[in-house]
């Protein structure tokens, strides 16, 4: 049996957020394995989100961030059940985090239902003039995957989450990591972006 060190726990605590209970226990059921037991974890954090899902989140808190240049400025609404939470140091790390995630990867939108119809009938339009020369019942199904693909570059909620440096998070998961950790719903509700000279 592998023996569950101190270190070991410490470690998946810092890269998880978890507590420290769930992480030996989710080490000790990965037989050490810090990338199996990051995996269990999420997966039990992603259900614990899913059951807070239909909590009402009333208060919150608008972050901002400036990137260090002054060219680029974000704000970010996130929402939360209550002004304790709200508060909350880890709340306020998110908030930070998912700023900085915006002013770097310049989302377009939350989620896909939040992206401008417009835009995404040109991206279509696109995507369909490139699939011309495959076989015409192809040709949709390759299309809506080229979406698929769109999406996690445009959807803030869908983009890899640039602080996981192992490149397997997306924002969506780091919410719900959040969620599980402080116990109360969390939405990301909207944000804004400006650029120097944009538009």
């Amino acid at each position: 049996m592998t023996q569950i060190s101190a270190k070991m726990v410490q470690e998946l605590r810092s890269a998880t957020g978890a507590g420290m209970m769930d992480c030996k226990k989710a080490l000790t059921e990965a037989k050490g394995d810090q990338e199996v037991a990051a995996e269990l974890l999420r997966k039990k954090m992603g259900a614990i989100a899913a059951k807070k899902a239909d909590r009402a989140t009333n208060q919150g808190w608008i972050g901002h961030y400036v990137h260090n240049n002054g060219k680029i400025g974000v704000l970010v609404e996130v929402a939360c059940e209550t002004d304790f939470v709200a508060k909350n140091e880890k709340f306020q790390e998110f908030l930070h985090n998912v700023s900085m995630q915006v002013a770097a990867m310049n989302p377009k939108a939350v989620n896909p239902d939040g992206l401008d119809p417009k835009l995404v009938e040109k991206e279509r339009a696109f995507h369909m003039e490139s699939v011309q020369d495959k076989p015409a019942d192809m040709q949709e199904k390759i299309v809506e995957g080229k979406l698929r693909k769109w999406h996690e570059e445009a959807c803030l909620m869908q983009q890899k989450y640039v602080k996981d440096t192992k490149g397997k998070m997306s924002v969506g998961d780091y919410l719900k990591e959040t969620i599980a950790t402080l116990g109360e719903n969390m939405t990301i509700r909207r944000f804004a972006r400006f650029e120097l000279g944009g538009e």
